[in-house]
This record gives structure tokens, sequence and C-alpha cells, in this order.
């Protein structure tokens, strides 16, 4: 079954709230100090390059060239008084990221581990809802790659899950960058620019255009990355490549032709339902989708929203009623200048 759908665009000023206060979680080791490169993640790393049918063809030139870049990891002080079990404890819960890393064209020999985050959820209730976690609230980063497994159930599907970076945490008019996908299109992602708390830039993306293993549906889920440096931001669903931000480059001057939604075969009957809900919310998401646009082209020039440092996290929004983001097996990897 397909039917024509707009998307949405939210109308909206991001709050630097909800923060969930620092957390012990996996060891302060992982989000304070730099984490070593160890032989057992060189291990990891080349065991993943010689697994048959493997695409990461990357990972065996990345685990030869650590081979040569043992000091790359070399610990601050406070790292230095880490006993044996410890180490080796980190190198084994940061082997998952280093194994990764590859699918983002990047070098885990280029940067280090900052934190490993214990599932985290934001629950919303309630019209134009804005709610933010982060247990290292006090770890910033300009240059980075952060993934989280996105796990959403929303009552509108205008709603959304996703991360908020390179923000200066003003509680009143935040300039800040977000990175949202949402259910409605059968998939959506919208990259926006705050400044100053007026929305100064956006791009949309269909994710289900190039990773078909996308899920709109309540209650599934779908890995959510971005590799940031400079003034590009590339963005990835479940592994797959769906495209990149310059930051320096103004929003487009039209709306993109959306593309049909569908319906695969033996979806239930609440999954249906769910498709009737996205239909009927068809010109809200017209509507708000021209008027972020607008204020994007209109603030663009005026603010000039290039921001190259500061916090960051996962965020949710709620357009309208209750919607939970359930983010895990998320983790962040600062990259070196």
């Amino acid at each position: 079954m397909k039917r024509k759908s707009l998307l949405l665009g939210f109308v909206m000023v991001i709050l630097f709230t909800n923060a969930c206060g620092a957390g012990s979680g996996m060891s302060d080791s992982i989000s304070q100090t730099l984490t070593p490169m160890s032989e057992l993640v060189r291990e990891t790393v080349t065991a993943r390059a010689g697994e048959e049918g493997s695409n990461d063809s990357l990972a065996t030139a990345i685990a030869n060239a650590t081979q040569k870049a043992e000091g790359i990891y070399a610990t601050q002080t406070a790292r230095a008084e880490l006993n044996e079990p410890a180490r080796l404890a980190t190198a084994t819960a940061i082997a998952p990221v280093v194994a990764e890393l590859p699918r983002y064209g990047v070098d885990p020999a280029s940067g280090y581990v900052a934190w490993i985050h214990p599932p985290a959820t934001i629950s919303l209730n309630g019209f134009n809802q804005t709610g933010y976690a982060n247990d290292y609230p006090q770890v910033t980063a300009k240059d980075f790659v952060l993934a989280a497994d996105i796990t959403w159930n929303t009552r509108n599907s205008l709603s959304g899950c996703g991360f908020m970076f390179r923000s200066d945490g003003n509680t009143n008019n935040p300039s800040q960058y977000t990175i949202i996908i949402t259910r409605v299109a059968s998939g959506h992602m919208a990259f926006l620019a705050i400044a100053k708390g007026e929305v100064s830039n956006f791009r949309e993306y269909f994710p289900k255009d190039k990773d078909r293993s996308f899920n709109w549906f309540n209650d599934s889920t779908n890995r959510l990355a971005i590799v940031v440096k400079g003034d590009l931001i590339d963005l990835y669903t479940n592994g797959v490549f769906i495209g990149q931000v310059n930051i320096t480059e103004p929003p487009p001057d039209r709306v993109f032709q959306f593309p049909e939604v569908e319906i695969p075969p033996g979806t239930t009957p609440q999954q249906l339902e769910q498709y009737q809900q996205l239909i009927e919310q068809y010109d809200d998401g017209n509507r708000q989708i021209a008027a972020q646009l607008g204020d994007a082209q209109k603030n663009f020039t005026k603010n000039q929203p290039f921001f190259y440092d500061g916090l960051l996290g996962f965020l949710g929004l709620s357009q309208s009623g209750q919607m939970i983001c359930t983010f895990d097996n998320a983790w962040l990897f600062i990259t070196k200048p």
C-alpha cells in the first residue's frame, strides 16, 4: 500500500534541560580519560576483518596501523594508576566501538573513547516538549563520532529522537545542532541549527531511500550515528550512509519531493493504525516544514550558525502526546585535531 505524505518540521526552541547528572556507570576512567588501545582490542579488530563475508575493508589496515601506534592512546597520570584488571575491563568495553568505527570511515587510532553510556530513556508527554539525557554532561566535543541504538514509541509520528551537539548550554536561547529521526513518511531525518534560540539552518533526509532496513513503526529500533569533523557532519542509520551536512551551506530554497509511504506486506492491524495516524497528520506536517524552512532561510545569513565545540547528548522532541525514546549501546569517540 502506498500513499503520498509530506514531512514535518520542528518549530521549536531546543532547551538544554532534563540532564541526568554525572553517573559512575562503567567506570570514570572511560568517560574522563584517554582510553588505551590494548592487544585485546587489536585482536578484536583483526578478527572482525577476517570474518567470512566481512564488509569492513578498513579493519585490517586499521589493525596494522594501530600496531605502529602504540603510544597514541597514552594515558594521563590518573590512568597510570589503574590496575591490570581495570585496564583489561576497559579494553573489553571499547572493543565493540573499535570494531564499529571503520563502518563510518574512522580510524580507531585517530582518537579515543570518551564514554560508553548505559541505557538511557527520555519520556515526554505534552505539546512541544523537549528532553535531554547524558550521564556525562561534563564531556564536551568538537570533532567526534556518536552512535546509539534508538527505540521509539511516539503517539505522534512528528515526534522524534536523536542527538544534540556543539551546544553552548544556554537554557533560554541556545546555540547548537540537532539530528532527529522521526517515524513520519516511512522515516525522516532532520538537521537543524539553532542560533540564539532561532532556527537558522535546516536539512532533511529520508533514510529509507538508502537504508532499506530502516523501520519506522513504533517499538522498532534503528541505529543512528553521526561523524562530526570541522564543517562536515556525516549521517548514518543502521550502518548505511544517508547524507552529509556542510554547516556553512545555507538551507535549500524549496521543499523537497517527498517519498511515498510504503507499508510492507504482513503488517499488523496495529501498524496499519499507525499508518492511518500518519496520514491524518499530513497537513500539520506540511505547515510545519514550510515554517521551519522559512525561518531557516531568513535567519541563516543573520545568525551565521557555525559552531565548532560544545556540549552534547541524547535528545527527544514531542510534537504532542506521549513519546518514549530509549538509547542503548551508545558511545562517544572523540577524534584528535
